[in-house]
């Protein structure tokens, strides 16, 4: 991919738990062929649940692996009052 400042994606829901693996997957897959240190996730499509938030904490530590931090875009109210409610505040900033 080169490298690049930012890498940006989105992700879709519902997200079902089955799901986390393969989604975890491809998105390390993403970040190894980067060198982006902030990965910017669209998450307008996603349910506000606490999946999701798995989800998302999931894919912010692979990220760290990769010294590369998630940044959401579009997140709805509900799933920003759901990450803070859950004390992930400041693992999943906006």
């Amino acid at each position: 991919m080169g490298a690049s400042a930012t890498l940006a994606f989105a992700i879709y829901g519902p997200i079902a738990r089955d799901d986390l693996p393969g989604l975890c997957d491809r998105v390390c897959a993403l970040l190894s062929e980067s060198d982006a240190r902030v990965a910017v996730c669209d998450v307008r499509g996603v349910e506000p649940d606490a999946v999701t938030v798995d989800a998302l904490c999931r894919l912010q530590l692979a990220a760290r692996r990769n010294h590369c931090k998630v940044r959401l875009r579009h997140a709805s109210v509900e799933l920003l009052e759901l990450v803070t409610f859950m004390g992930l505040s400041e693992v999943l900033a906006d």
